[in-house]
């Protein structure tokens, strides 16, 4: 049994997993940072109210302001993650794109069409 865990608990998905979740959560602190500190303060200069905050909209005891403020927080931070994944795709896939050429034999123009040839052959 304590094999069967170790084999599960030291594989390289479930240890990625675990940086993942951790960069996750400080990354998610950051972005609540910058919707508590930075675009909600720049909201409230545009509504003209000092502060803008959806939390103390209640309705019978039901704070369904609160509800409003998480859900525009996640839809903020989503979008924030969405930005910072895509940016590091794409340099991932530059590097990823100037490694396969790299390693891309340099083939004459006499081997393509030898390869030309070939393939048409096999198609009679």
């Amino acid at each position: 049994m304590w094999e069967d865990f170790k084999k599960f608990a030291f594989k390289g998905n479930v240890v990625d997993l675990a940086v993942g979740v951790i960069i996750g959560a400080a990354f998610g602190k950051i972005v609540s940072s910058l919707v508590g500190d930075i675009i909600m303060p720049i909201i409230s200069l545009f509504s003209g109210k000092e502060e803008f905050d959806f939390t103390s909209l209640t309705f019978y005891g039901i704070k369904y302001g609160s509800f409003i403020q998480n859900v525009l927080d996640f839809l903020i931070i989503a979008f924030s993650i969405f930005i910072f994944i895509r940016i590091i795709s794409k340099f991932n896939f530059k590097k990823k794109q100037e490694e396969v050429l790299e390693e891309l034999p340099a083939e004459t123009t006499e081997d393509l069409l030898k390869d030309i040839r070939a393939l048409l052959q096999e198609r009679k």
